[in-house]
């Protein structure tokens, strides 16, 4: 039974394409999405990848591109069992009452040097964009899929990063090193068993998520939202994440966090910051709680509350991608706006300090740079502080750049993302004009009536006079669009 598959990597099976191929090129010319590589950066990527690593031994100071041999660590990497762009790899041991991680991260910068030709496209692009039936990538796939992806079967580059997590989830940086690595076993979310992973594995996670309770966080694990095809129509389904995906996720956490302390206390860096969520987006996902049936009481947080949700339940999956609906917009924010008298401009400070509301942490974007520009920075700038070195001037004046492009890359991906949920909902109601659902008004502008359907859990808009946020009403789907994304309501009671 084919599907199609988003949570930020929207996917669609070969055999449902051709039913929809008009909507996906729409949506690439709609959006800009940047196309295949020119040729001068396929083969500046070809050259990159065949560059002959300089390799030391354990014990010596390695220069700024040598690698240190860590062949000898039990690396391994856990993602969807299709992913061939590995960005990361992880070894545990334990250190008296410490869990010791060593997170290996793709060496994207031995590959790609600042201000070469691979790096100017990269500049352009800010980010992986995913689509529905492919993606168009930060990089040239020699360098993301083959030769930079820390795929099993030969050393490859990589910086590690060792991160000292305390038993009350408390993250220190304790180095961080370039290093030939091999990746020992590719786990998959979908078959990964608890023999497959490292002795401490389920510990560090269990600390992770005992420092997020301490700190409050209200970090929601989004689901995979599912058309199903099943040869007589569509139907809509979620897919929540697994426990194996969620403590991969403590992992990328755990060492963003440890790095945005580093680069704090060095004055240097490119921080993720973001706002909490206002209080009108706050009266919205109340009102679609009670469209889906969930009772949130007065006074419980938002993270509180969703963490109480039954996993598994579809209401609860609805639900959470109402959240990722509703959330503000993070920014990337260098270490020089916090030095500046007004401080930066787009929030997300707490006692001075650069501040994540959902992670209720200082934190930076460092373990993804096979798919986001700025990791690839924040790396060689943590490198340089780790080491001992100052961090190279061509890294700190692009920290005052780099915002900008991750503006531009995170916009055309985000825009992407919202608009696969149209083309989502759209294919599920397709042929299902004229039928009449409930549904909750959940906000109110001028452009009409937001309203929450509950089943399918589908979000529209509508032309609905005298309502206020959290009436109930129903409405008839008037019209289908798949190739413009679009669906018509209206209000019948």
């Amino acid at each position: 039974m084919p599907t199609m598959t988003r949570t930020g990597r929207t996917r669609l099976p070969d055999d449902v394409h051709g039913d929809f191929r008009e909507g996906f090129a729409k949506l690439r010319s709609d959006f800009d999405v940047p196309g295949a590589h020119p040729d001068e950066v396929n083969a500046a990527a070809e050259a990159a990848a065949s560059r002959p690593f300089d390799v030391v031994q354990p014990g010596r100071a390695p220069e700024r591109w040598q690698h240190v041999d860590r062949t000898d660590v039990d690396f391994r990497t856990l993602d969807p069992a299709s992913s061939t762009d590995l960005d990361q790899a992880f070894a545990i041991e334990r250190s008296g009452d410490d869990v010791i991680l060593h997170y290996a991260i793709a060496d994207v910068g031995w590959f790609v040097r600042h201000g070469d030709v691979i790096d100017r496209e990269a500049w352009n692009r800010g980010v992986t964009v995913y689509m529905p039936d492919g993606r168009a990538g930060l990089h040239p796939d020699r360098i993301a899929e083959d030769a930079g992806s820390l795929l099993p079967g030969s050393s490859k580059p990589a910086i590690v990063f060792t991160v000292r997590v305390a038993n009350d989830g408390a993250v220190k940086l304790d180095g961080a090193e370039r290093a030939m690595v091999r990746n020992r076993a590719k786990l998959a979310y979908s078959t990964v068993t608890p023999d497959d992973l490292p002795a401490g594995f389920d510990e560090l996670s269990l600390r992770i998520e005992r420092g997020e309770q301490a700190r409050g966080a209200d970090r929601i694990q989004w689901p995979e939202q599912e058309v199903v095809h099943d040869g007589d129509g569509f139907s809509l389904r979620f897919r929540p994440r697994n426990e194996a995906e969620n403590q991969n996720a403590a992992m990328s956490l755990a060492t963003n966090m440890a790095i945005a302390d580093a680069l704090w206390s060095a004055g240097s860096g490119l921080f993720r910051t973001m706002p909490p969520v206002d209080e009108r987006r706050l009266g919205r996902l109340r009102h679609t709680a009670r469209a889906f049936g969930l009772d949130w009481e007065q006074g419980v947080s938002l993270g509180d509350f969703e963490r109480s949700l039954p996993a598994g339940d579809p209401r609860t999956s609805a639900f959470q991608l109402a959240i990722r609906r509703a959330s503000g917009g993070a920014s990337y924010t260098p270490f020089s706006d916090f030095a500046d008298a007004d401080g930066p401009k787009d929030g997300g400070v707490k006692d001075g300090k650069p501040w994540h509301a959902a992670l209720a942490a200082t934190y930076v974007h460092a373990t993804a740079p096979l798919r986001r520009l700025a990791d690839r920075y924040v790396i060689e700038a943590t490198l340089a502080i780790a080491n001992g070195r100052e961090v190279p001037d061509e890294i700190q004046s692009a920290f005052a750049e780099l915002p900008r492009a991750m503006r531009s890359g995170d916009s055309v991906a985000n825009r992407v993302d919202r608009a696969a949920i149209d083309l989502a909902e759209a294919i599920l109601l397709q042929g299902r004009e004229g039928e009449v659902f409930d549904a909750v008004v959940t906000d109110e502008d001028n452009r009409g009536a937001r309203v929450q359907i509950c089943e399918p859990a589908v979000v529209a808009r509508t032309v609905a006079r005298r309502v206020d946020p959290g009436d109930d009403i129903k409405v008839k789907l008037a019209s289908v669009d798949v190739n413009e994304r679009k669906i018509e309501l209206e209000r019948v009671g």
